[in-house]
């Protein structure tokens, strides 16, 4: 998490247009709604309209869309002219999901536009995609407002568009949820590692995911369909209780939650989350011991699966399983994370 001394720098750095911050950060300003590099010339913001963010990743994510002045995606070396349409075609139509034809329409390689963007960016033409269109989605989750006001914040000129951006991320047009009886509430949650979603009634937990974790819509409908419920942007006693946690949590104050979970898989899936929670803060366990200790030891593939389909990130703490050899393994969350949460809480100890 950015400290108020570093945001202090940067937005000193943007105001004398520090070329020696390129790269370093973006700055996503809340009257216009885009993020600009450090030596934008355009006209600078207040300190308090401006978020500072470390990739343009997460300023995608936030919401924020590319100025069209500074050029925030091109700078500092230039990009190739693939890069340029292809950024261009997403600002055109942001909620829009890809698929193989599109990009033959435009005469672009699919592979070679994951590998430029690789290269360029650290995530791949598809992630990019998706952080913008997830970004703009979400921030009717952040922001609880009304649909029309929400719609127009986001940059969508159709009401048919953002309808469609909505119903991906909660499976249902939010002129559906006038009934806001028998109802789960998602919300948007900054954290250190990047923005985050809960999902909650006010008696217990359901989903906390990284908001751009690979297949989260599909999660969020799987639930959706598991309970029968609507999905509608607000707050719950539950939401609360985890974003304060959270921050304990993240500022090395919290080792343990107490924000009562509602576990939703199979017995076996269940099982393998709750020894999960028996693992002490700051350590770690291979797939083998985790699959031994529920008196299965050759269930260890079957073991991680059930790590991979968990949805209450941190809370129920996959991150603490490592494979045998003493490499990370994969998460859900992105390895970067896993190691960072790691080291986190072994410091804590």
């Amino acid at each position: 998490m950015l400290t108020e001394q570093i945001k202090q720098e940067f937005y000193k750095a943007l105001i004398s247009k520090n070329s020696e911050y390129e790269g370093i950060f973006y700055v996503g300003v809340k009257t216009t709604g885009v993020f600009c590099r450090p030596t934008c010339p355009a006209r600078k913001p207040k300190f308090e309209n401006c978020e500072f963010y470390q990739s343009a990743e997460e300023a995608l994510l936030a919401s924020f869309r590319p100025c069209l002045r500074c050029r925030p995606l091109s700078h500092p070396k230039h990009v190739s002219g693939l890069v340029r349409t292809l950024v261009e075609a997403v600002e055109a139509n942001p909620e829009k999901r890809w698929k193989t034809r599109d990009f033959e329409e435009l005469s672009v390689d699919a592979s070679t536009a994951r590998r430029q963007f690789k290269k360029r960016f650290d995530m791949t033409f598809v992630e990019y995609a998706r952080a913008r269109r997830m970004g703009l989605a979400m921030k009717q989750i952040r922001g609880g407002k009304t649909v029309i006001d929400t719609q127009l914040e986001s940059g969508y000129e159709s009401s048919s568009g953002f309808r469609d951006a909505f119903s991906k991320i909660m499976g249902a047009a939010p002129t559906h949820f006038k009934n806001h009886h028998n109802v789960l509430k998602a919300s948007w949650l900054d954290s250190p590692l990047g923005p985050m979603l809960a999902i909650a009634d006010d008696d217990a937990l359901y989903l906390l995911e990284f908001v751009e974790r690979r297949g989260l819509e599909r999660e969020i409908e799987r639930l959706r369909l598991r309970t029968k419920l609507a999905i509608i942007p607000g707050s719950t006693d539950s939401i609360t209780s985890i974003e304060a946690e959270l921050k304990l949590y993240f500022d090395g104050r919290l080792k343990a939650f107490k924000t009562p979970i509602h576990l939703m898989g199979s017995p076996f899936q269940k099982l393998v989350w709750e020894e999960l929670m028996r693992i002490p803060y700051g350590q770690t366990r291979s797939y083998a011991d985790q699959a031994a200790a529920i008196s299965k030891p050759s269930a260890y593939r079957a073991v991680a699966n059930a790590n991979g389909a968990n949805q209450l990130a941190i809370v129920v703490p996959c991150h603490r399983i490592i494979n045998t050899n003493g490499e990370l393994g994969g998460y859900g969350g992105g390895i970067a994370r896993k190691k960072w949460l790691i080291n986190h809480e072994k410091q804590g100890i």
